[in-house]
């Protein structure tokens, strides 16, 4: 399925699009290959991850800015080589190393054969810069993920110049303080109070033809909620779990 055919389906849809945020994050490493595995076998849609650069120029699947928190690693991401990111050990969630490496956004593809709709987070500066745009988009396009892939951030520059590059990208927008669901992105990402602030807000972004998928990787106790709304999609840290509520 791509981003267009959701669209589509949406209305006919019995649930919400499960989103498996940085993969299972509860039981795998953030943003790794297996955690991506486990969400999908867990049932999840899509993916969610986060792009930053390293100092030779790949792209990988990092959050933070810095190496401390999720690896055995020091510094900046963006001050290491992929050689030499490829030698440090990410952490599990209870803070303990594995073997498990920092993958690249191309081997985030090769693993699911091209074929998962992805959502894609921009995190580094280098995003601003119509270089980093065009290789981004290169890189989607060689593997005719263009139409699986959307691209959003905090950072609407960022956007701005991937969208510039590739006007077919659907692109978002996440934000922790608008209540409105305004703005050109398609795909809107509204902190999760911000929903019970303006009731109205899923209703009238579908007036305006967008798509809501609140910032909630936990939103379990929400689930009614959101239901009731009919939001679109639904982040999720333990999609399997976010599946059996639904469900229930």
């Amino acid at each position: 399925m791509n981003w267009s055919q959701f669209y589509q389906q949406r209305k006919t849809r019995t649930r919400p699009l499960i989103v498996a945020h940085r993969g299972v994050p509860v039981m795998q490493p953030e943003n790794t290959l297996p955690s991506f595995s486990l969400a999908l076998e867990q049932g999840a849609d899509a993916l969610e991850t986060d792009l930053r650069f390293t100092r030779d120029g790949e792209i990988v699947l990092f959050h933070d800015a810095t190496l401390a928190r999720m690896t055995d690693g020091q510094g900046a991401v963006s001050d290491h080589t992929l050689p030499q990111l490829k030698t440090l050990r990410t952490r599990a969630p209870d803070g303990s190393l594995t073997s498990v490496t920092i993958p690249t956004l191309g081997e985030l593809i090769e693993m699911t054969q091209a074929q998962t709709p992805l959502l894609l987070e921009l995190k580094d500066p280098q995003f601003a810069q119509r270089p980093a745009a065009e290789q981004l988009v290169q890189l989607l396009a060689r593997h005719n993920m263009i139409e699986r892939s959307a691209i959003v951030s905090f950072h609407a520059d960022y956007v701005a110049t991937v969208e510039a590059v590739a006007p077919a990208i659907p692109t978002g927008n996440i934000t922790l303080w608008n209540p409105l669901p305004t703005g050109r992105a398609q795909l809107l990402g509204p902190l999760w109070p911000l929903l019970y602030l303006n009731p109205l807000y899923v209703a009238w972004a579908h007036w305006l033809g967008k798509v809501v998928c609140p910032l909630d990787p936990t939103p379990e106790p929400r689930i009614g909620y959101y239901r009731r709304l009919r939001v679109d999609a639904l982040l999720a840290d333990n999609p399997g779990r976010v599946l059996h509520r639904l469900e229930r």
